[in-house]
């Protein structure tokens, strides 16, 4: 029913313009729309963002969004770090940490936050 339909994410934001700086700014995200002060609609790919204020921002604990990037996984996290992107290490069964990556065989994984604490991740598949 869902299948063949477009699936778009919902960030909870307090503070919409610093969110704005930052999914624009430090990850490059095109702001395609917006609703007065209430929200921001950012294109990645062909998939969208729905960035939105609420009280109730930051209070998932759980990766809200991945990036599939492939082999630019270290490139990225290496340009994310330099615009003063701080990532965060766990620890998980059968991952090592290599720097800012989490490695297990082939997959390799980075999570890092937005300003109000929504988990993000890059993944190389």
């Amino acid at each position: 029913m869902l299948g063949n339909k477009e699936a778009v994410a919902n960030l909870a934001v307090k503070d919409l313009e610093r969110a704005r700086q930052f999914y624009e700014e430090i990850l490059g995200l095109t702001p395609v729309e917006a609703e007065g002060d209430d929200l921001i609609v950012f294109q990645s790919g062909v998939s969208s963002l729905n960035v939105y204020r609420s009280q109730f921002a930051g209070t998932n604990q759980a990766t809200a969004v991945t990036w599939a990037v492939g082999d630019e996984i270290e490139a990225l996290v290496s340009a994310l770090r330099a615009k003063g992107v701080r990532f965060e290490h766990y620890e998980m069964p059968d991952m090592r940490l290599e720097g800012d990556l989490h490695v297990s065989g082939d997959m390799k994984v980075a999570w890092f936050k937005d300003p109000d604490g929504n988990i993000l991740n890059l993944i190389n598949r």
